[in-house]
């Protein structure tokens, strides 16, 4: 009773950190501040699967001589991350009272540097979704609007952060899954390279795929706040416990660098029309970095469509879709992935006959039933082949224009629930970074305004088609609703990605 909760909630992580460093904060008072408000918020947006009891017992112990970077802070982890002792369901029914034997890579390096985790959060069924919705906890809201999706496959961790229940939360990313829920609820996440952060321990969508890169990350209020679980999980005990992981410690120098930067960047990528909203969240914080004396240079995005249907969907699904839906074997509800699931079920020839038909019409319809078709291994190397090929011309294109980093859209502002489902083709900002493998991250810059809303009245979208048509009607009545951007570098380097992501949340 005598914890001033509102103060300690208050504070940025930085801040909280320290003061729980010198003492002048006993983690208790934190810990039962943030449990109380994870509390409310999971009242609120049914955003938490799991209480970690044992976070209780880990409290009670004494201060070690040298406390880690986390010492005394409570983190959220997302379902499909193990945590010893608990389940890790993905929102399958079969996945109930299957305990994880022990804490994945990530988890271990957290408790090592003395964060607690408190509590597990949802996700959608089978993670290939950016909803949050499945038959063993429910449907989750966004915090900020509960007719609005969180995002996902991350969403819980987007709603319990961006609600203010947790202040560091940790996730995973195979097409946008830490960017959604950071974008639609109004926080940050950064994606990083695909092997930056130890994966062992953590259950992906589809197990085994190479083609589109998974990645685990941080989300938090702030960029700050990335910037110091990164400097946490980069240490010695990451690379001890998974030597597939690069022993490349977080480098200091590049993310408090000042030197101007040479950004390019882009307000379209041809392939998803962005909203108005989108559109002038790029445009604003481009002038911005201009003024603050940055060297901004447009970059010509190119086959987008390629990228999603060939190298994403395709890469996904190269078995034809096989494992994915031997995965809802036994379950009672498969809805969540709407077509994709109900494609991955169709036989090939018919997959073969329907995307002729309806080619002319419905070019992206039928681009997506042959990308869902079986391969044959010969196939699939020459799909990793061509990926690779993709990745050094996108490469080349940067450094011709000699850039060192990229803003460009991020989906946004969040959509009514149910949309998601229906708008798997909106991936295409997000996604595109999991194909090359780059870092990526998401900072609110903006929120939708009346005049936004007004121009969305002429929104048709590039192909006209029902996609198009439905993603106008899941923009609209966004008005005060948060709009990010997307921040961009170059492989294994995360700290540039931060620093600008630092540079355009300051402006």
């Amino acid at each position: 009773p005598s914890v001033n909760m509102v103060s300690i909630l208050s504070l940025p992580l930085l801040e909280l950190s320290k003061k729980i460093q010198d003492g002048s904060l006993p983690p208790e008072h934190v810990f039962y501040a943030y449990v109380g408000k994870a509390l409310q918020i999971a009242t609120e947006t049914n955003c938490i699967t799991e209480y970690l009891e044992e976070s209780e017992t880990q409290l009670r112990k004494a201060k070690p001589e040298k406390p880690g970077l986390l010492y005394g802070v409570p983190v959220s982890i997302k379902d499909s991350i193990d945590c010893q002792g608990h389940d890790s369901t993905l929102g399958f029914l079969k996945n109930i009272n299957r305990p994880a034997a022990e804490d994945s890579v990530v988890v271990q390096v957290l408790r090592r540097q003395g964060a607690v985790p408190f509590v597990k959060t949802n996700v959608p069924q089978s993670l290939i979704s950016y909803d949050c919705k499945n038959l063993l906890f429910g449907q989750t809201f966004n915090p900020l609007l509960y007719t609005r999706s969180p995002g996902g496959s991350s969403g819980g961790e987007g709603a319990l952060v961006g609600g203010g229940g947790s202040i560091l939360g940790f996730g995973t990313d195979v097409g946008g899954s830490l960017r959604f829920p950071a974008a639609f609820c109004g926080i940050c996440a950064l994606k990083p390279t695909g092997n930056r952060l130890s994966k062992k321990g953590v259950v992906s969508g589809v197990l085994g795929q190479k083609a589109v890169a998974a990645a685990v990350g941080p989300i938090a209020k702030d960029v700050e706040s990335l910037a110091l679980c990164m400097r946490a999980l980069l240490c010695e005990d990451m690379f001890n416990l998974d030597s597939t992981v690069p022993p490349l410690p977080f480098n200091e120098e590049v993310y408090s660098g000042t030197q101007p930067l040479r950004i390019g960047y882009y307000e379209t990528d041809f392939f998803t029309m962005p909203s108005p909203a989108m559109r002038r969240a790029v445009r604003e914080t481009k002038q911005l970095l201009e003024d603050a004396g940055h060297t901004l240079v447009p970059f010509e995005i190119m086959n987008v469509d390629h990228v999603i249907f060939n190298f994403c969907l395709r890469g996904l699904f190269a078995d034809g879709g096989v494992s994915f839906i031997k995965k809802f074997k036994g379950e009672l509800e498969k809805s969540s992935t709407g077509l994709l699931f109900w494609l991955a079920m169709s036989p090939d020839w018919l997959k073969s006959v329907l995307s002729s038909i309806v080619k002319p019409f419905m070019p992206r319809f039928s681009a997506i039933i042959r990308s869902m078709k079986a391969n044959t291994v010969d196939e699939v190397w020459s799909l990793h082949h061509e990926i690779e090929e993709f990745c050094h011309q996108f490469i080349a294109q940067w450094k011709k224009l000699n850039l060192d980093v990229m803003i460009c859209p991020m989906l946004g502002p969040a959509l009514g629930i149910g949309y998601p489902k229906k708008l798997s083709v909106a991936v295409s900002y997000t996604m595109l970074y999991n194909a090359l493998d780059f870092p990526a991250g998401v900072v609110p810059v903006t929120t939708v305004t009346d005049e936004d809303e007004e121009e969305l009245k002429g929104y048709q979208g590039y192909f006209r088609d029902w996609w198009d048509r439905t993603l106008a009607k899941a923009f609209r009545g966004s008005s005060g609703l948060p709009v990010a951007v997307q921040c961009v570098a170059l492989p294994w380097q995360e700290e540039l990605c931060l620093r600008l992501m630092k540079e355009v949340e300051t402006l």
